[in-house]
């Protein structure tokens, strides 16, 4: 149980509540999560989860965006970091996989929202995240073209799509086999292969 939710002013208790869920969805089906649980899990009654949040797509919605600023302020420190486009390409990477590791219920919640027939404005935020990671790599994958260290005739669009892709394989297979470590194991080789793709042939 998260310690330490009562008498909590409203952005420490929805902060908390976003902890809780995040907690939840690493335990069990994203989409099984109750309101009930999330309170139960917080020591709260629901009528006074309720009292910060209308209904629970309030609350996916806070955690989607809890998410999306983690994880592009994650990527960004990462890539402050760097010296070369090539190597912010993998900062970016293992920075994305240290925040799944870090946060395995965060995926299962990602593809859940996105799996939802109807719109919704969680899974609206899921696809603002994507969009806004994308253009990110895009910029990156330019820059990495100027300076000579990716191939000139790269598919940017193509190597966008293969990125965030490659990341989704590796944390589905991760999940898949019932440990989450694979994933920090497995991220630093697949790179190197994805990097020999896209590097100019010297």
């Amino acid at each position: 149980m998260i310690k330490r939710s009562k008498n909590l002013p409203a952005e420490e208790r929805r902060a908390v509540t976003v902890e809780a869920v995040v907690a939840l969805a690493a335990e069990q089906n994203p989409s099984d999560i109750t309101t009930a649980a999330i309170a139960k899990r917080m020591g709260l009654t629901q009528g006074a989860l309720f009292r910060h949040f209308p209904n629970k797509d309030a609350i996916l919605l806070a955690v989607m965006e809890w998410v999306a600023d983690r994880l592009l302020a994650r990527v960004d420190k990462a890539l402050q970091t760097a010296t070369s486009p090539l190597a912010a390409l993998e900062a970016m990477f293992m920075a994305h996989v240290d925040f799944v590791l870090e946060h395995p219920g965060v995926p299962r919640m990602l593809f859940g929202e996105l799996q939802r027939a109807e719109e919704t404005a969680p899974k609206r935020m899921v696809q603002t995240l994507i969009h806004r990671y994308g253009e990110r790599l895009q910029r990156l994958l330019e820059e990495g073209k100027r300076a000579g260290e990716l191939d000139a005739d790269l598919d940017i669009e193509a190597a966008v799509i293969l990125f965030i892709g490659t990341i989704q394989g590796l944390v589905m297979q991760s999940l898949l086999a019932g440990d989450i470590g694979h994933l920090g194991n497995d991220a630093p080789k697949v790179f190197t292969i994805y990097k020999r793709g896209i590097r100019r042939v010297q």
